[in-house]
């Protein structure tokens, strides 16, 4: 049994290794302390703050029992192989096949192992260059990410959008919540291009359109990202749209602005002004996060505002549905010929393609 032995060992070391990476056992003691949290008489008397506890409970319970069970099962094997009996062996033989299969599966989150990818996101989707063209390729993106968020399983609530003049979208943000949602789609943040016939022109020409896909972790605990007051500009006004008992009869809507960035962020969805500020500001701490990720900066002072603009030149794929049919990713240069089914929902095989090509840069 010595090369089952070894095969368990080097299964074994390498398991440990993976959960060093993802730090397991800080993880393990965090969920104890909250398990322990949840025990207490009292729990319940904040249900909103309980609330936000069983859930982090829940994350961290899917995240590190399959790496608990699995070193459990490896300990096991390599137990009962120094035991020396033959007449375990087939038993052993498939306890390590089903062991190494689902490492190789769990294996996939070491690729999901950045700062908040363990974390909800914020969507949001900006109409580019190209008018009414452009408006419309942001309504298929929203209708694109609707999909695979719905094939994946995840929440999707609209925060805030503003309607196209003709069609289509100016603009949409989302908030998504799901397993490691922020980490899986955070390779979409980018300028989307896209080339067909245009159906808002009689004479069908060939048009290009851009549209901006903005992806940030969503930090809706102030201490996650603490942001000083002396740094917000908070501004209240009456919501506008088209009609409804709570529009322009009160000043419910909000704009938050942080000043040293210029970054702004309004919101009149609700009709209370308190709800309307605390998306504002969970949205503006995702974005000041998504920001400090993208600039690799440790401090909020260092940033400076985001200026990549929607429009040729700064895609980071291209999807083409004529003269021929092509998604093409210009990072991962993974391409399909198949857009349709990309647009369908059909994200993981580039999202996969990203997440290889980023783990090994």
């Amino acid at each position: 049994m010595d090369d089952l032995h070894k095969q368990v060992n080097e299964l074994k070391h390498a398991v440990n290794e993976a959960c060093k990476q993802l730090n397991v056992t800080k993880l393990g003691e965090q969920l104890v302390e909250l398990q322990e949290a949840s025990k207490r008489p009292d729990f319940w008397n904040d249900s909103t703050k309980a609330q936000v506890v069983m859930q982090d409970i829940a994350k961290l319970e899917a995240r590190v029992r399959p790496w608990l069970n699995l070193q459990k099962a490896i300990n096991e094997s390599n137990e009962l192989l120094e035991l020396g009996d033959p007449s375990l062996r087939p038993e052993l033989i498939e306890q390590y096949r089903r062991s190494a299969s689902e490492f190789a599966q769990l294996k996939e989150e070491l690729k999901l192992n950045g700062p908040y990818d363990d974390h909800d996101a914020i969507l949001s989707i900006y109409a580019g260059a190209g008018g009414t063209d452009a408006q419309d390729w942001a309504q298929m993106l929203l209708r694109m990410y609707s999909r695979f968020c719905e094939k994946a399983g995840w929440n999707v609530v609209t925060v805030d959008q503003s309607p196209g003049e003709e069609a289509g979208l100016k603009s949409i943000t989302l908030s998504v919540v799901g397993p490691f949602a922020y980490g899986k789609l955070k390779g979409e943040h980018g300028v989307h291009r896209l080339v067909r016939l245009s159906p808002f022109n009689s004479d069908n020409l060939r048009q290009t359109s851009f549209a901006k896909v903005e992806i940030m972790p969503k930090i809706d605990k102030p201490d996650e990202l603490l942001i000083q007051d002396k740094d917000l500009k908070i501004d209240v006004y009456r919501s506008g749209g088209h009609g409804g008992q709570s529009v322009n009869t009160t000043d419910s809507a909000v704009r938050v602005t942080h000043l040293p960035t210029g970054i702004n962020v309004a919101i009149q969805n609700e009709r209370s002004q308190l709800q309307n500020k605390e998306t504002a500001l969970t949205i503006l701490r995702s974005r000041l996060a998504g920001l400090q990720l993208e600039q690799h900066q440790d401090h909020l002072e260092d940033l400076k505002g985001p200026n990549q603009s929607a429009e040729w030149g700064n895609q980071i794929r291209s999807y083409v549905l004529h003269p021929y049919k092509q998604v093409k990713d210009l990072r991962s240069n993974y391409e399909t010929s198949d857009p349709e089914a990309v647009l369908d929902g059909g994200l993981d095989p580039l999202i996969d393609a990203y997440l290889e090509h980023n783990l090994s840069t």
